[in-house]
Parts: structure tokens; C-alpha cells; sequence
């Protein structure tokens, strides 16, 4: 019998089944077909040398009769970690650093317009370890850390905005740790952050040990290309969290999460965002950690399980 792991998707699973059944168990899984785009060559080259896949699809909103569709491209990016976990924290983050760019060199060639990655990025999500060091080493600042740096050029460079969600390091709060979502305009400027608002205390999760939940509410950032909000990861699970960034007026909610396979949340990855969208009249855009990350030393599971080493994400369609 297969690994669970061998398992791609739902989706490539169902088309084992032929013609209108097929079509119709889509509908009913997924709702309307969306268009499948075109992807720029040079786009497709930077791809295929660098060795990741790219996907592009056509949602659109209900037309009006007095106002012109505003069509804004958005560019999801999802990757695995580049180094083993026990390299040095700056030989690991300059790597991950190297990927990402050139997945965003490939995303600004589609005419992407916001560009936004999964949920820390710039490392592996160790917070299952609970330990100290070296892990908060990939702490940064938020407003000038060397990954907010490394993207206020490359948007500047391309026009775009991008959604940068790290561990940030409070310099003027006592270097207090958070989970972050930087916003980063296509000037290059940091137009501002948000928090993650729900922290998780089940299992490997056990987040609490390294930070807490936000102080900052619900922000919602004015951009170039529409109103944003970024709700990290856990807060998927609580509609109130959706629904307080689309009061404020959010037209895009983003959603970087890492989702681990099997005993948590995965079979409600495909259902959150999308009820969150038809329930706030506003586009969600999920994004998921993809690739297994192992850590050097074995550690104890914050419900009392039998000590892992080894975390495995979940990796829908369209991932690295």
C-alpha cells in the first residue's frame, strides 16, 4: 500500500474517474471551472531551469454595469526548504533568500502584481521543537530585518507588492518574538504589518512557547492594487478573524499557512478560505508550506505523543 505521502492531490486522484462524472463531482467539490491563463515563456524558462511549477487561473467577480473590471494579478508562492535544518541560520536564510528569487523573477514575468509567500518564510517552522536556539536566530526586524531588505528591492525592481510573513523580532519592545506579516509596497517601501492573531497550543503546535497573540487587531493595507489583509495560518479556523479584515474594508485576504499532513486540519484546508470568501464577499488567497522538514534533535509533542524529528507538510496542487 502507498504512503500517505505518495498521495499528490484530490484533484489529480479524481481524474481516475472519466467525462461528465468527473466534471460534475468537480462542480460539486469546487464550484464553477476557472480559466486557465497563459503563462508568459520567459516566465515558463525561469521555471523550468530553476525547477518549480507554475500555474495560472482567471477568477473573476460579477461583472457591473458602470464600472470597468480592475483586474489584479496575484502570484501565491510556495517552496521547501533548501538546506538541512543544521546548517547555519545565515547559510540556510541566504538560500531560501536565493529560491524566492527567482520564483518572484518568474511570477513578475506572468504580470504578477502582489506576490506573497507562505507562513515563515525565510526558515523551517521548528516551533514543534520547542526549542530556544538555534531557531529564534531567524528572528528579524519587521520595518528593516535583512529579508524586508532583501524584497523592498525586488519590489521596487518589478512594481509589485509583496506579503512577507516572518518571525519578527520587537527591537523596541525588548526584542519580543512575533509572528509577522510584513507589507512591502511596489516602491519598496514597508507600508506596514500585521500579526498573527490566534496562536495554537495543540500538539507539535505548541506555538505559545515562542510568541504570543497580536496586540494589533485586524489592519488592512491600502496598495497599489487594492486593499489587503493577511490572516497567518491558525486564524483560518475562526470566521470572526476573516470577517473583522473584510469590515475593514479588505478586497484580498491572504492566508500564509503551514497545514501538517494528516491528524490536524487538512481536511479543511479546501473548504476555509473558500467559505471565508463567499461569506465576506472578498478573494482569499491560501498559500501552504510544502516539502518535510527534519530537525536534529527528537522532540516530545506538546500533547504527550511519542517524540518526532520529522515534520511533513501538506501539498496541494500547483506546489514546488
Amino acid at each position: 500500500m502507498s504512503s500517505t505521502f505518495d498521495f499528490e492531490s484530490v484533484d489529480e486522484a479524481l481524474k481516475a474517474i472519466q467525462g461528465p462524472t468527473y466534471d460534475e463531482v468537480h462542480r460539486i467539490l469546487y464550484g464553477r471551472r476557472h480559466a486557465e491563463l497563459e503563462i508568459p515563456k520567459e516566465a515558463l524558462e525561469i521555471a523550468s531551469k530553476n525547477n518549480f511549477d507554475m500555474r495560472a487561473y482567471e477568477i473573476t467577480a460579477e461583472p457591473e454595469q458602470l464600472r470597468a473590471p480592475r483586474k489584479v494579478r496575484v502570484a501565491a508562492i510556495q517552496f521547501a526548504i533548501v538546506l538541512p535544518t543544521n546548517a547555519p541560520i545565515e547559510e540556510q536564510r541566504k538560500a531560501i533568500h536565493h529560491k524566492v528569487a527567482t520564483m518572484i523573477d518568474a511570477a513578475a514575468a506572468a504580470g504578477a502584481n502582489i506576490v506573497c509567500m507562505h507562513e515563515l518564510w525565510t526558515m523551517p517552522f521548528a516551533f514543534c521543537t520547542r526549542e530556544r536556539l538555534p531557531w529564534t536566530e531567524f528572528a528579524e526586524s519587521a520595518e528593516h530585518g535583512p529579508s524586508t531588505k532583501f524584497l523592498s528591492q525586488i519590489a521596487a525592481k518589478y512594481n509589485i507588492v509583496i506579503v512577507s510573513s516572518i518571525l519578527e523580532r520587537d527591537e523596541s519592545k525588548d526584542d519580543v518574538l512575533w509572528n509577522a506579516a510584513v507589507v512591502i509596497s511596489n516602491s519598496g517601501k514597508v507600508i506596514g504589518k500585521s500579526r498573527k492573531n490566534h496562536i495554537p497550543r495543540i500538539g507539535d503546535f505548541s506555538e505559545s512557547t515562542y510568541y504570543m497573540e497580536s496586540t494589533i487587531g485586524h489592519p488592512v493595507f491600502e496598495t497599489a492594487y487594492g486593499k489587503i489583509a493577511i490572516n497567518v495560518c491558525y486564524g483560518r479556523h475562526h470566521p470572526q478573524n476573516w470577517m473583522m479584515y473584510a469590515l475593514n474594508g479588505a478586497e484580498i485576504i491572504f492566508n500564509p499557512c503551514a497545514e501538517v499532513v494528516e491528524n490536524l486540519s487538512e481536511p479543511m484546508w479546501a473548504i476555509e478560505a473558500r467559505s471565508a470568501a463567499i461569506a465576506n464577499h472578498c478573494f482569499t488567497v491560501p498559500i501552504n508550506r510544502v516539502g518535510r522538514e527534519s530537525f536534529p534533535n527528537e522532540f516530545t509533542s506538546g500533547d504527550g505523543r511519542t517524540g518526532n524529528a520529522l515534520n511533513v507538510w501538506v501539498v496541494p496542487p500547483g506546489t514546488d
